[in-house]
């Protein structure tokens, strides 16, 4: 089981000699919108990881080997890739290969591709139940294989008295190896980012139902309505 960072006592080398280390960090991302709470709230989340990541570092003697989510490529390449997609991980992971840690490849390139094409059709309204169920299947598999791989990944590149280090989203299934020893990277801002997405959330919902009933509103013709003269209804 992992241990949460910031609900246990710091840990020290010696507790660890010669053990296999991973700090795992969930990776969040804000949402599209421009929403400056949002904004403040991720902000305060990276810079409350980063501390707790450095002082792990110190901690344990250091950080050999980085993993991120969604990349296929590692080193140079994989931080050129990363600028394109995440600012803040590629500011974060570059800071800590300059100090010597490695960025590995982390997913494998035909699995990844399938699993967001899986999930885009997963969007899409079906009429067939049974289109629907196959390809929930799919995509479990395609899923599976994919974190499979990711455990493989770790496995085959953390050395013994190593410290790696994988940034991945919190619904994430990879099951390490059980050599080694996980620790949770979990600041108090992970959860006000929590509670903070829910509310955006239910308000994002609350509005989309107000759309939606002006919409049916505005649908009603004046023809619609039958009137006499007097501008009462016509009923006999």
């Amino acid at each position: 089981m992992a241990e949460e960072l910031g609900r246990i006592q710091r840990p020290t080398a010696s507790q660890y000699n010669g053990r296999r280390k991973l700090l795992l960090v969930p990776l969040i991302y804000g949402p599209q919108a421009d929403d400056p709470t949002g904004a403040a709230v991720l902000q305060n989340y990276w810079e409350q990881m980063q501390t707790q990541v450095g002082a792990l570092e110190e901690a344990l003697g250091g950080l050999q080997h980085i993993y991120h989510e969604s990349l296929t490529i590692g080193g140079p390449e994989g931080l050129e890739q990363l600028s394109a997609a995440d600012q803040r991980s590629h500011a974060f992971i570059s800071d800590k290969t300059q100090s010597g840690a490695v960025l590995e490849p982390t997913e494998d390139m035909d699995v990844l591709l399938e699993t967001l094409d899986l999930q885009r059709c997963m969007m899409i309204p079906l009429a067939s139940p049974s289109v629907g169920s196959r390809l929930q299947e799919w995509h479990a598999d395609s899923n599976r294989q994919r974190y499979e791989y990711i455990a493989n990944q770790i496995d085959s590149t953390l050395g013994e008295n190593e410290t790696g280090l994988l940034l991945i989203s919190e619904r994430h299934q990879v099951q390490f190896p059980t050599d080694v020893e996980v620790f949770y990277v979990s600041p108090p801002a992970l959860d006000e980012y929590r509670r903070w997405f829910q509310n955006w959330m239910a308000q994002q919902q609350a509005a989309a139902g107000q759309s939606s009933e002006t919409v049916e509103e505005d649908s009603v013709e004046p023809d619609d309505i039958d009137e006499g003269e007097d501008g009462e209804s016509g009923a006999d």
